[in-house]
Protein backbone atom coordinates (compact mmCIF):
# COMPACT_ATOMS: atom_id res chain seq x y z
CA UNK A 1 0.00 0.00 0.00
CA UNK A 2 2.49 3.26 -0.56
CA UNK A 3 1.88 6.49 -0.75
CA UNK A 4 0.89 7.28 -4.17
CA UNK A 5 0.94 3.81 -3.35
CA UNK A 6 3.89 1.51 -3.38
CA UNK A 7 6.23 -0.89 -4.47
CA UNK A 8 6.03 -5.91 -6.76
CA UNK A 9 6.38 -7.39 -5.40
CA UNK A 10 5.88 -8.80 -7.89
CA UNK A 11 8.17 -9.44 -8.67
CA UNK A 12 6.96 -9.51 -11.96
CA UNK A 13 3.58 -10.33 -12.33
CA UNK A 14 2.29 -8.70 -9.70
CA UNK A 15 4.79 -7.67 -6.77
CA UNK A 16 2.48 -7.65 -4.13
CA UNK A 17 3.07 -8.90 -9.17
CA UNK A 18 3.24 -8.54 -6.18
CA UNK A 19 3.83 -8.62 -4.87
CA UNK A 20 6.19 -8.50 -4.64
CA UNK A 21 7.24 -7.50 -4.04
CA UNK A 22 6.43 -8.11 -4.76
CA UNK A 23 6.72 -8.96 -4.65
CA UNK A 24 6.40 -8.45 -4.18
CA UNK A 25 8.29 -9.26 -4.65
CA UNK A 26 8.32 -10.28 -5.38
CA UNK A 27 10.39 -14.60 -5.33
CA UNK A 28 11.11 -16.99 -1.92
CA UNK A 29 14.69 -18.23 -1.55
CA UNK A 30 14.88 -22.35 -2.88
CA UNK A 31 13.96 -24.70 -0.37
CA UNK A 32 17.02 -26.34 1.23
CA UNK A 33 18.45 -29.12 0.49
CA UNK A 34 18.20 -32.21 3.19
CA UNK A 35 21.57 -32.79 4.68
CA UNK A 36 23.53 -36.01 3.92
CA UNK A 37 24.87 -38.67 5.39
CA UNK A 38 28.16 -40.77 4.75
CA UNK A 39 26.69 -44.53 4.33
CA UNK A 40 29.35 -47.50 5.11
CA UNK A 41 29.34 -50.51 2.47
CA UNK A 42 26.53 -52.85 2.74
CA UNK A 43 28.85 -55.93 5.17
CA UNK A 44 31.96 -53.74 5.41
CA UNK A 45 32.21 -51.10 8.31
CA UNK A 46 34.00 -48.65 6.34
CA UNK A 47 33.04 -45.67 4.34
CA UNK A 48 32.60 -45.53 0.83
CA UNK A 49 35.84 -43.98 -0.96
CA UNK A 50 35.99 -39.73 -0.84
CA UNK A 51 34.96 -39.66 -4.50
CA UNK A 52 31.94 -41.22 -4.24
CA UNK A 53 30.54 -39.73 -1.37
CA UNK A 54 28.12 -37.27 -1.68
CA UNK A 55 29.45 -33.00 -0.62
CA UNK A 56 27.91 -31.85 2.31
CA UNK A 57 25.33 -29.13 2.03
CA UNK A 58 26.03 -25.89 2.78
CA UNK A 59 24.46 -24.35 6.15
CA UNK A 60 23.72 -21.02 3.88
CA UNK A 61 23.74 -19.98 0.18
CA UNK A 62 24.00 -16.61 -1.01
CA UNK A 63 22.37 -15.07 -3.84
CA UNK A 64 22.88 -11.70 -5.57
CA UNK A 65 20.05 -10.69 -8.16
CA UNK A 66 20.22 -7.98 -10.61
CA UNK A 67 16.55 -7.07 -12.81
CA UNK A 68 15.84 -4.27 -15.21
CA UNK A 69 11.88 -3.28 -15.79
CA UNK A 70 10.66 -1.07 -18.57
CA UNK A 71 8.30 0.35 -15.91
CA UNK A 72 8.30 -0.23 -11.99
CA UNK A 73 4.38 -1.87 -11.18
CA UNK A 74 3.49 -2.53 -7.47
CA UNK A 75 0.40 -4.10 -7.97
CA UNK A 76 -0.59 -2.56 -11.09
CA UNK A 77 0.23 0.96 -10.21
CA UNK A 78 3.73 2.56 -11.76
CA UNK A 79 6.53 3.68 -8.70
CA UNK A 80 8.42 5.16 -11.19
CA UNK A 81 6.14 7.31 -12.85
CA UNK A 82 6.20 4.78 -15.74
CA UNK A 83 9.96 4.62 -16.63
CA UNK A 84 12.62 2.12 -16.41
CA UNK A 85 13.90 0.98 -12.97
CA UNK A 86 17.00 -0.63 -12.12
CA UNK A 87 16.51 -3.61 -8.74
CA UNK A 88 19.07 -5.19 -7.68
CA UNK A 89 18.86 -7.37 -4.67
CA UNK A 90 20.92 -9.91 -1.97
CA UNK A 91 19.50 -12.86 -0.13
CA UNK A 92 20.82 -15.14 2.22
CA UNK A 93 19.40 -18.07 2.98
CA UNK A 94 19.78 -21.01 5.52
CA UNK A 95 18.90 -24.79 4.68
CA UNK A 96 16.00 -24.74 7.43
CA UNK A 97 13.96 -22.09 5.42
CA UNK A 98 14.58 -19.12 7.27
CA UNK A 99 16.16 -16.01 4.68
CA UNK A 100 17.03 -12.49 4.84
CA UNK A 101 17.07 -10.28 1.85
CA UNK A 102 17.62 -6.60 0.83
CA UNK A 103 15.84 -5.85 -2.61
CA UNK A 104 16.19 -1.94 -4.10
CA UNK A 105 14.90 0.58 -6.87
CA UNK A 106 14.82 4.19 -8.03
CA UNK A 107 10.96 4.99 -8.12
CA UNK A 108 9.71 8.47 -9.24
CA UNK A 109 9.99 11.62 -6.83
CA UNK A 110 9.16 11.16 -3.72
CA UNK A 111 8.87 14.49 -1.25
CA UNK A 112 12.78 14.28 -2.71
CA UNK A 113 13.56 10.77 -2.30
CA UNK A 114 13.92 9.04 -5.48
CA UNK A 115 15.39 5.66 -3.81
CA UNK A 116 13.60 2.49 -2.05
CA UNK A 117 14.95 -0.44 -0.78
CA UNK A 118 12.92 -3.29 0.96
CA UNK A 119 13.87 -5.03 3.92
CA UNK A 120 12.58 -8.60 4.31
CA UNK A 121 12.63 -11.61 6.80
CA UNK A 122 11.14 -14.70 5.58
CA UNK A 123 11.07 -18.40 5.84
CA UNK A 124 9.95 -20.92 3.35
CA UNK A 125 8.84 -24.34 2.92
CA UNK A 126 7.04 -27.46 1.38
CA UNK A 127 4.42 -29.04 3.20
CA UNK A 128 2.26 -31.52 1.59
CA UNK A 129 3.42 -30.37 -1.84
CA UNK A 130 2.75 -26.92 -0.99
CA UNK A 131 5.16 -24.08 -0.88
CA UNK A 132 5.10 -21.88 1.46
CA UNK A 133 6.34 -18.37 2.16
CA UNK A 134 6.05 -16.02 5.38
CA UNK A 135 7.61 -12.54 5.56
CA UNK A 136 8.05 -9.36 7.05
CA UNK A 137 8.65 -6.74 4.51
CA UNK A 138 9.97 -2.99 5.71
CA UNK A 139 9.86 -0.88 2.99
CA UNK A 140 12.11 2.07 3.21
CA UNK A 141 12.36 5.62 1.38
CA UNK A 142 15.82 7.33 2.44
CA UNK A 143 15.27 10.70 2.83
CA UNK A 144 11.67 10.31 3.39
CA UNK A 145 11.11 8.44 6.49
CA UNK A 146 7.58 9.29 7.03
CA UNK A 147 6.55 7.04 4.17
CA UNK A 148 8.23 4.06 5.72
CA UNK A 149 6.06 0.90 6.84
CA UNK A 150 5.90 -3.06 7.11
CA UNK A 151 3.53 -5.45 5.90
CA UNK A 152 3.37 -9.14 6.21
CA UNK A 153 2.96 -11.47 3.81
CA UNK A 154 1.90 -14.56 3.18
CA UNK A 155 2.29 -17.26 -0.10
CA UNK A 156 1.32 -20.46 -1.02
CA UNK A 157 1.67 -22.00 -4.32
CA UNK A 158 0.93 -25.59 -5.78
CA UNK A 159 1.82 -27.73 -9.12
CA UNK A 160 -1.42 -28.50 -11.12
CA UNK A 161 -0.68 -30.76 -13.97
CA UNK A 162 1.82 -28.82 -15.71
CA UNK A 163 0.93 -25.15 -14.29
CA UNK A 164 1.74 -23.34 -10.82
CA UNK A 165 -0.91 -21.84 -9.40
CA UNK A 166 -0.49 -19.89 -6.06
CA UNK A 167 -2.42 -17.20 -3.89
CA UNK A 168 -1.07 -14.33 -1.93
CA UNK A 169 -2.37 -12.38 1.45
CA UNK A 170 -0.36 -8.89 2.55
CA UNK A 171 -1.90 -7.36 5.67
CA UNK A 172 -0.64 -4.00 6.51
CA UNK A 173 -1.32 -2.57 10.32
CA UNK A 174 -2.12 1.25 10.56
CA UNK A 175 1.55 3.22 10.96
CA UNK A 176 1.54 7.03 10.96
CA UNK A 177 1.09 8.68 7.65
CA UNK A 178 2.54 5.99 5.38
CA UNK A 179 -0.38 3.38 6.45
CA UNK A 180 -3.30 5.61 8.63
CA UNK A 181 -5.71 2.15 8.29
CA UNK A 182 -4.95 -0.91 8.17
CA UNK A 183 -4.92 -2.42 4.85
CA UNK A 184 -4.88 -5.67 2.68
CA UNK A 185 -3.91 -6.80 -0.17
CA UNK A 186 -4.91 -10.48 -1.61
CA UNK A 187 -4.01 -12.12 -5.45
CA UNK A 188 -4.21 -15.07 -7.25
CA UNK A 189 -1.54 -16.25 -10.24
CA UNK A 190 -0.24 -18.72 -12.21
CA UNK A 191 2.51 -19.97 -14.68
CA UNK A 192 1.67 -22.93 -17.21
CA UNK A 193 4.80 -23.39 -19.55
CA UNK A 194 3.95 -24.01 -23.10
CA UNK A 195 5.17 -27.91 -23.53
CA UNK A 196 9.49 -28.00 -23.73
CA UNK A 197 9.97 -24.23 -25.64
CA UNK A 198 10.97 -22.68 -22.68
CA UNK A 199 8.56 -20.77 -22.61
CA UNK A 200 5.44 -20.06 -19.93
CA UNK A 201 2.53 -18.22 -19.71
CA UNK A 202 1.77 -15.85 -16.26
CA UNK A 203 -1.05 -14.30 -15.03
CA UNK A 204 -2.54 -12.28 -11.77
CA UNK A 205 -5.55 -11.13 -10.29
CA UNK A 206 -5.34 -9.18 -7.01
CA UNK A 207 -7.29 -6.39 -4.86
CA UNK A 208 -6.61 -4.34 -2.98
CA UNK A 209 -8.23 -2.46 0.47
CA UNK A 210 -6.64 0.58 2.21
CA UNK A 211 -6.94 4.04 3.34
CA UNK A 212 -6.14 5.27 -0.49
CA UNK A 213 -7.92 2.66 -2.25
CA UNK A 214 -11.12 0.83 -1.90
CA UNK A 215 -11.81 -2.83 -4.13
CA UNK A 216 -8.96 -2.09 -6.53
CA UNK A 217 -7.97 -4.39 -8.96
CA UNK A 218 -5.14 -5.68 -10.58
CA UNK A 219 -4.30 -7.97 -13.05
CA UNK A 220 -1.82 -9.19 -15.91
CA UNK A 221 -1.29 -11.47 -18.76
CA UNK A 222 2.05 -12.21 -19.87
CA UNK A 223 4.69 -14.59 -20.86
CA UNK A 224 8.50 -15.79 -19.77
CA UNK A 225 11.61 -17.91 -20.70
CA UNK A 226 15.28 -17.88 -20.24
CA UNK A 227 17.44 -17.21 -22.91
CA UNK A 228 21.32 -17.65 -22.07
CA UNK A 229 21.07 -17.78 -18.48
CA UNK A 230 18.87 -14.33 -18.50
CA UNK A 231 15.46 -14.65 -17.50
CA UNK A 232 13.11 -12.25 -19.91
CA UNK A 233 9.47 -11.16 -19.38
CA UNK A 234 6.87 -9.47 -20.88
CA UNK A 235 3.28 -8.23 -19.63
CA UNK A 236 0.27 -6.54 -20.29
CA UNK A 237 -0.68 -4.93 -16.81
CA UNK A 238 -3.72 -3.12 -15.87
CA UNK A 239 -6.10 -1.73 -12.88
CA UNK A 240 -9.68 -0.72 -11.80
CA UNK A 241 -11.52 1.13 -9.01
CA UNK A 242 -8.20 3.46 -8.65
CA UNK A 243 -10.01 6.81 -8.62
CA UNK A 244 -9.08 7.72 -11.95
CA UNK A 245 -5.01 7.29 -10.78
CA UNK A 246 -2.84 8.11 -14.20
CA UNK A 247 -0.56 5.26 -12.78
CA UNK A 248 -2.70 2.92 -13.02
CA UNK A 249 -3.27 2.91 -16.49
CA UNK A 250 -3.08 -0.26 -18.75
CA UNK A 251 0.64 -0.62 -20.15
CA UNK A 252 2.93 -3.28 -20.85
CA UNK A 253 6.28 -4.43 -18.86
CA UNK A 254 9.46 -5.96 -20.37
CA UNK A 255 12.26 -7.24 -17.97
CA UNK A 256 15.44 -8.87 -17.46
CA UNK A 257 16.94 -10.47 -14.71
CA UNK A 258 19.77 -12.96 -13.94
CA UNK A 259 20.79 -14.68 -10.24
CA UNK A 260 24.33 -15.68 -9.16
CA UNK A 261 24.19 -18.02 -6.41
CA UNK A 262 27.20 -18.79 -4.22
Amino acid sequence: MRIGPMMYGAALIAAGLSATPALAQDAPPADAPAATETKADAGQNVAKPAEDAEEPTKPFTFELGLAGVSDYRFRGISLSDKDPAFQPSFTVSHQSGFYASVWGSNVAENDGDDIEVDLIGGFATTVNDFDLDVNATYYVYPGAKELNYVEFIGTLSHAVGPATVGGTFAFTPKQDDAAPKRGIYYAINGELPLGKSGISLTASYGIEDNAFYRHKRDWSLGVSGEVLGFSLGAAYVDTAHTGGDPLGKAGVVVSISRAFEF
